[in-house]
């Protein structure tokens, strides 16, 4: 979906103008990739695209700060938080950063911007999201106090009382909320402005909260072709409501088919409380399939929620996960999960009806039956390794391997690796625990056994648990233990001094990887490879050590050991000596970008882990065409099986690190598209001299004709030229090569360079309005 800029919310004309005001300063300062994101951060935000949004935002905020620009820093922050707490649904974690925006807004110098209210938006937004009926009392203040402050002509008046209307429904006020969605869409309309979807969505979310189910169907009816404050969630959104409603209703088909699946649910946390609602009521009806993959599912929700402090989420997933549980015989995960939503109470500020509902999950669970195990109690280890993997269920065997699990060794490997598979790693790590620390020595344990418990521990974020462990064990396996915890944590220089220590006490595969991977981690390439050596000499190295090495050794030049790792995988090598520039396939080669996402660069492949990249960059990367990258062999995504497909597929590869400048320099060109036989001949004359070039615009690109004011195909992009060729030469190629073109083509900081007609240039770029 492409969403224009002047879709998104609570932002006007003046906050675009600034917006474009800093994007032109941060090109002139040589900024290119923060430049070119600044515009993005509303579709980063409402996109999902946080890996981006979490680096550009909070440098636009500070970049802002610094010039002075405080309309500009709300902007950046707003957009951020709302990327937390809207989609991502942050909790706890966002309440100081959203109270500080709120705090912000309400200075003398960012009051007065459209925009202002959006704090105090946000900071609902995450009061919800941490226990939305315990903050509704505050929620409703707040909310109260902004709309006094806003009318119906205001950008911000929409969201301000749809959260208003939320608040209402969490404070158990499903009534009144019906009435205030109601007038706000009344004042709305005599403003002349139409509410929002989502306004209409809470109108019908309160309607279904008063017991109107069928009123709520027709409100939702009613909104479905509103404009949405977030376009990009809409359609997933009003169809998870839909079939919560007509789930509700009993239309249990119509239901099930409005549904979306969990992989278009699975990546917004927002909609997981929801959606397990509503699962619940249409597999009680047996039209979903409830099985021990969802319990898993559930499981993994319910962790995410812990770690952005979504106290509220929790509970509603683990009663919903409880009694699905119960409903497919999992008794075992029932009982757990309402030991675990008894325990979030504490973390509730309203808990009324709360210990009642986790007395109903027991009940359910006292009143079912439990599975018969497949054979006698003393055999059940021989049935679980004879269990085909791929059907069996492993919530049921955890119920069967139970009643053995601390008692026999081999039985509690099972049952507590499989508690662990399932998401309960950390009543895996007491079993476990007991019966290899607390009822045993575990210096006499096997190495398999310390390696699961070990895995179970760091899981459960039981790390002093690990560090008992690793006291109590010899001297190689203490260090080892230790050493897999600081990596769990990314902690590379203990990591590193602890996997040395291990092999230096008992020199192992495991050990010499951990001490290579951290000692990589930490910069030295040299060092990591030197570690990882002695594996490919003695023949204990398997292929992704040999892989690595390669990877190593390339970073450092060093080419001899290239080759012969090369040849281990019998991988040929056509020069015998020296530096590997082969020229074997084309790849796309995956390199990060200053905006925190991450390009794809068309490359040449020219050895086991090296690329040329073949396209020219924008000014402000790290790379351009020309250099020698450091590539993981390891493919990024897998080679078709189809033949016609696999004709045209080009592996992606992950780039590791700069091996060798290029020294290319890019020049930008912009203008209207010129004919197929001016672009032929512009594109050999360019090949001819080996100056790559790349068209960044698309189809939708257009200029204006300067006579006429008809918009025209537009093309712009950048060449990029040699350290042996001066600007001064593309200058006169182009201008050679464009001469006789119907409409001129414009490379104006080029001509600014070489101090020849730049003034034309600026014309140019006026004139077609580029």
């Amino acid at each position: 979906m492409v969403v224009q800029l002047a879709d998104w919310p609570l932002m006007d004309v003046d906050i675009w103008a600034w917006v474009g005001g800093t994007q032109r300063e941060l090109h002139e300062a040589g900024n290119t990739g923060l430049a070119m994101a600044l515009g993005d951060v509303p579709g980063q935000a409402l996109e999902g695209r946080y890996a981006q949004l979490d680096v550009v935002a909070p440098a636009v905020a500070q970049h802002a700060e610094s010039l002075g620009q405080p309309w500009l820093e709300l902007f950046a922050r707003y957009w951020h938080l709302l990327g937390r707490v809207g989609d991502r649904a942050n909790g706890a974690v966002a309440l100081e950063d959203a109270a500080s925006l709120v705090e912000f807004a309400q200075r003398d110098d960012v009051r007065d911007c459209p925009a202002a209210p959006g704090a105090v938006e946000v900071l609902a937004m995450a009061q919800a999201n941490t226990d939305g009926p315990g903050f509704a009392g505050t929620r409703l203040a707040a909310l109260g106090a902004a709309l006094d402050g806003v009318g119906p002509d205001s950008l911000a008046f929409s969201g301000l009382a749809t959260q208003y209307v939320l608040a209402l429904i969490d404070a158990g006020q499903a009534g009144e909320a019906v009435a205030y969605a109601e007038a706000a869409v009344e004042r709305l309309r005599g403003a002349g402005r139409e509410a929002g979807w989502e306004l209409g969505a809470a109108s019908a979310r309160a309607l279904l909260g008063a017991g109107r189910a069928d009123d709520a169907l027709a409100a939702l009816d009613a909104s479905t072709g509103l404009k949405p404050d977030d376009p990009v969630a809409k359609g997933r959104r009003e169809a998870l409501l839909r079939s919560l409603v007509l789930a509700t209703l009993g239309r249990t088909e119509e239901a099930v088919d409005a549904l979306p699946d969990l992989d278009v649910v699975g990546d917004h946390p927002r909609e997981w409380v929801e959606w397990g609602r509503t699962v619940r009521l249409l597999a009680s009806s047996g039209s979903i399939a409830n099985t021990w993959q969802l319990g898993r599912i559930l499981r993994q929700w319910i962790t995410y929620f812990e770690t952005i402090g979504g106290h509220r989420a929790r509970f509603e997933l683990a009663l919903t996960a409880g009694h699905l549980a119960v409903a497919r015989q999992g008794l075992w995960q029932a009982r757990l999960l309402a030991l675990y939503a008894e325990g979030v109470l504490a973390d509730l500020t309203s808990t009324e009806g709360l210990a009642e509902r986790v007395a109903e999950l027991r009940a359910a669970v006292e009143r079912a039956s439990e599975l018969p195990a497949p054979g006698p109690t003393d055999e059940l280890v021989a049935y679980f390794d004879a269990a085909d993997g791929r059907t069996a269920d492993p919530e049921r065997w955890v119920g069967w391997l139970w009643p053995l699990s601390g008692t026999d060794l081999e039985a509690t490997r099972r049952h507590t690796t499989t508690l662990g598979f399932l998401g309960y790693a950390a009543t895996g790590a007491d079993l476990y625990w007991k019966t290899l620390a607390e009822d045993a020595d575990p210096a006499q344990a096997g190495e398999e056994d310390i390696s699961y418990l070990t895995g179970l521990l760091i899981e459960a974020g039981q790390d002093e648990r690990v560090e008992e462990l690793a006291a109590r064990l010899p001297a190689a396996a203490g260090h080892l233990a230790r050493a897999r915890l600081h990596r769990a944590r990314e902690r590379w220089e203990e990591t590193a001094a602890e996997a040395e220590a291990a092999v230096a006490a008992e020199p192992s595969l495991e050990g010499r990887r951990l001490w290579s991977g951290a000692v990589q981690q930490l910069g030295d390439n040299a060092k990591a490879a030197e570690i990882i050596q002695p594996l490919l000499d003695s023949g204990e190295a398997e292929e992704e050590d040999v892989w690595r090495l390669i990877v190593l050794s390339t970073a450092v030049e060093d080419w001899a050991t290239v080759r012969v790792a090369a040849a281990k995988l019998g991988m040929p090598i056509e020069t015998g000596e020296g530096p590997i520039e082969e020229e074997w396939h084309l790849i796309r080669a995956i390199l990060p970008a200053p905006d925190g996402s991450q390009r794809e660069v068309l490359a040449v492949r020219t050895g086991p882990a090296t690329a040329r990249l073949a396209i020219p960059q924008p000014r402000g990367m790290e790379y351009n065409a020309g250099d020698v990258v450091v590539i993981d062999p390891r493919p990024l995504e897998p080679i078709p099986e189809d033949p016609k497909e696999r004709e045209s597929f080009v592996v992606p590869f992950a780039g590791v690190t700069m091996l060798r400048p290029g020294g290319y320099t890019s020049w930008f060109f912009d203008g209207a598209a010129p004919s197929e036989e001016e672009w032929t001949e512009f594109n050999e004359v360019l090949a001819e001299r080996g100056w790559p070039m790349w068209v960044y615009s698309d189809e939708n690109y257009r200029v204006t004709h300067p006579a006429t004011g008809e918009q025209l195909p537009g093309v712009f992009g950048w060449i990029a030229i040699p350290p042996s060729s001066r600007p001064s030469e593309l200058d006169a190629v182009l201008d050679d090569v464009t001469e006789q073109w119907s409409h001129p083509l414009a490379w104006l900081d080029l001509a600014r360079e070489v101090g020849i007609e730049a003034e034309r240039h600026e014309r140019i770029s006026k004139e077609y309005g580029l």
